[in-house]
């Protein structure tokens, strides 16, 4: 009886996948391309029936719980879904309009409900790769790739863009800015794109800020009720965990932490704006939740014409703080996040236990794991040292509108700051001095943190460059930092990213200058930089390039995304390990 159960299951999830997939699809149809009432009409009335195959369904599965293997949240949410649709469906039935002829119940929530079944669904079958022989790695870079195909087809649907429709290569252009969250864009997003085509945007940096698998594995896990243990394996490559046994957790915890930070920085955001700029109160609700995934996702989009430079914020230095503060620890990674959640807990539990029991503190060693420390230690040296940098260099030049000293300082944290991945702007870059240009190119290469939201070389990456530069000026022949040494694979690895890094650059700026002969050379550098990096700042060129430079910078973002080095890890086979070790030669320098 049990196993007849489980195969009933078995086959709700396989209808619900199918019947999820062509819902989803009819609701796309229907809100990017359908400019018919009447059809529209249809659709909802075919939708609503759909709607009442899974509340049926999803009845079904709560029902028979007891006797499957799912876990008692997958149970716990599956009941919970089960009566929003239930809500809707009575709310629709009952209460459909008002006496005065308003709709009550939008057919958002159902499209909603619809999309959530679709997560749910495609999220499980994400965990049966492990039956086919793919190298991690490669499954990242596909998952990259696929989830720029998907994009691309939703923002060449009509209703995407208020005038003319998309070409597919601007389509695909800012398809891959989103999902590798660049912010570099071909279009202005803000006067240009409807709400339903900003809306793709910000679904596609969310997911492209995570990773598709991180996303779709989290909810895999969640609603199937385990991991198998070539899942796990496969998703300590993807997430980069050294234990097996801790995917799960950490899983759990970069999703947590993504919805905690955009969550938090939303209230902040929310609260500095001023609603006399907006036409509603959902407006405002939709700028905060728009800016607080951006921002924290490092991706640079925003719905205001000219950005953050918009004459309604400007000045509105309370936004920028808050906005700085999101993509910062967007950008720190989530390694030092539980890190510092650690500490400050264990800290704060010797306190209680002092003040309360008078108990001696217990210290725990390397509470604060070494990379956390190299990422702190650098991450806040770029910080100090751009934010002086540039209110030196900008004093008398982007900074002289700001009249405070705090407005000064606020917007040359912000230009200090940005460059490293972030992609806001809260000034004119081309007003800018040369000086704080050639800083942007620096900070952009860098970067932020490895398992961030954002690009460039990382900051481990150039902390270990330059420390083995001060280790051979002292004349040592290995690299000590923090009573630890800096294994030979680690330099190895460094070297090899700046090396490919540097390289591509090149090449991405010699194509740019063979496509775009006419442009100036440093504009189409600085847009190369900012591509690779994934940073989104722009001179204002990329809109002018043509449809091959715009290749160019469509592979550069994506490249910087993935990262070289793992492409090369992806697609070429690993050697075999030898039991032999060939004689040693010195090389001049």
């Amino acid at each position: 009886m049990d196993e007849k159960i489980r195969n009933f299951r078995k086959l709700l999830d396989y209808l619900l996948l199918a019947m999820s997939i062509i819902c989803s699809l009819v609701v796309i149809f229907h809100l990017g391309y359908n400019k018919n009432p009447e059809i529209g009409q249809l659709t909802n009335r075919i939708l609503e029936w759909c709607f009442l195959f899974f509340a049926l369904a999803l009845a079904a599965k709560t029902f028979t719980a007891a006797k499957s293997k799912s876990s008692v949240i997958s149970r716990v949410v599956e009941a919970l879904l089960l009566f929003y649709f239930l809500a809707v469906i009575i709310a629709d039935s009952y209460y459909f309009s008002a006496k005065d002829g308003t709709e009550l119940v939008k057919p958002e929530w159902m499209y909603l409900g619809i999309f959530a079944i679709l997560i749910i669904e495609v999220s499980k079958q994400t965990l049966f790769f492990d039956k086919f022989y793919f190298n991690p790695t490669l499954l990242f870079v596909l998952s990259f790739l696929a989830l720029i195909l998907i994009g691309t087809a939703l923002l060449l649907l009509p209703k995407t863009t208020h005038h003319q429709q998309l070409s597919f290569v601007d389509a695909l252009f800012l398809a891959t800015s989103a999902v590798c969250i660049t912010g570099l864009s071909v279009v202005d997003v803000a006067s240009e794109f409807t709400r339903f085509g900003q809306t793709i945007l910000l679904v596609l940096v969310q997911i492209g800020g995570l990773g598709i698998m991180t996303f779709t594995g989290f909810f895999g896990y969640f609603f199937s009720g385990g991991f198998s243990y070539k899942n796990q394996l496969m998703f300590t490559e993807l997430i980069g965990e050294n234990k097996v046994s801790s995917v799960i957790s950490t899983l759990y915890k970069i999703i947590l932490i993504t919805f905690f930070f955009e969550i938090l920085g939303g209230v902040f955001i929310y609260l500095s704006l001023d609603p006399e700029h907006f036409e509603s109160r959902a407006e405002q609700i939709y700028f905060t939740v728009f800016h607080a995934i951006t921002a924290f996702c490092n991706a640079g989009f925003s719905t205001l014409p000219d950005g953050l430079n918009n004459t309604a914020v400007r000045f509105n230095y309370h936004l920028h703080l808050s906005i700085i503060v999101l993509y910062v620890m967007g950008g720190l990674g989530f390694g030092i996040i539980f890190n510092s959640y650690e500490f400050i807990r264990r800290w704060a539990f010797n306190f209680y236990h002092k003040i309360r029991y008078g108990r001696h503190f217990l210290h725990r060693a390397r509470v604060i794991a070494f990379n956390s420390k190299i990422i702190a230690y650098t991450s806040f040296f770029l910080v100090l040292f751009g934010l002086v940098l540039v209110f030196i260099l900008e004093f008398n030049h982007t900074l002289l509108a700001h009249e405070s000293y705090y407005g000064k300082l606020v917007t040359a944290l912000f230009i200090g700051t940005s460059p490293r991945s972030a992609g806001f702007n809260t000034i004119v870059m081309t007003e800018l001095a040369f000086p704080t240009i050639m800083l942007i190119f620096l900070l952009m290469w860098i970067g932020a943190a490895p398992g961030s939201t954002g690009g460039g070389i990382k900051v481990t990456t150039f902390a270990l460059a330059t420390l083995n530069i001060l280790t051979l000026a002292r004349g040592k022949d290995r690299i000590e930092v923090f009573g630890r040494k800096i294994s030979d694979d680690s330099v190895s690895r460094a070297l090899g990213i700046i090396s490919l890094s540097l390289i591509f650059l090149g090449a991405a700026i010699f194509m740019l200058s063979v496509t775009d002969p006419d442009k100036n050379l440093l504009s189409l550098a600085f847009e190369t930089f900012s591509a690779y990096s994934t940073t989104g700042l722009s001179l204002g060129v990329t809109p002018e390039l043509s449809n091959a430079g715009r290749l160019v910078i469509i592979l550069t973002m994506f490249v910087g995304r993935v990262g070289s080095l793992t492409l090369l890890v992806a697609f070429i086979r690993k050697a075999k390990p030898t039991d032999y070790q060939l004689p040693g030669e010195q090389m001049n320098f």
